[in-house]
């Protein structure tokens, strides 16, 4: 088993604790067979409060099971028990600050596509933006309580063993 961290980047203005919206966030994520490296031609979706079952281990679960096309080995991942995403704070504007964990087996997350609704607050008025939404790379509102522009962009990523 390797844990994965997923950290994230972004250009954040006036604005932080960038974060999914909702504990049932759809995780968007390129996947990578470690067996024989194969990589799945689509993003897969992964849910952390949605668990499967892996064949493979007596009454074991996992939030992603794949069955690699090529060398139809059986792999799994798992998110931290207990473990939310990390907020991305404006302290960490424009640098790489950890996300989350994830627990996998015989597969690698190898990119995050951050479509989705996330969430945000203003960063001087407390204004939160419930409906930020990154599918198009980027999201600019105007936060009326500070009276200035708001917005979420650049948004990277990178994946070590955590």
């Amino acid at each position: 088993m390797v844990r994965l961290l997923l950290s994230i980047k972004a250009e954040l203005e006036n604005v932080t604790d960038l974060v999914p919206a909702t504990d049932d966030f759809e995780y968007f994520f390129k996947v990578k067979c470690t067996s024989c490296n194969e990589e799945h031609p689509k993003l897969v979706s992964v849910n952390r409060l949605e668990e499967r079952e892996v064949t493979t281990g007596k009454g074991s679960a996992a939030h992603f099971v794949w069955k690699c096309g090529l060398c139809k080995r059986e792999s799994s991942a798992k998110f931290e028990p207990g473990e939310k995403p990390k907020p991305y704070s404006a302290d960490a504007n424009g640098q790489f600050a950890p996300f989350l964990t994830i627990d996998c087996r015989g597969l690698e997350f190898i990119d995050f596509d951050p479509r989705g609704n996330w969430k945000c607050v203003g960063a001087e008025s407390g204004t939160v933006f419930s409906e930020v939404d990154l599918e198009e790379g980027e999201w600019v509102d105007y936060d009326e309580k500070a009276a200035q522009p708001v917005g979420v962009s650049n948004v990277q990523n990178q994946w070590a063993r955590a």
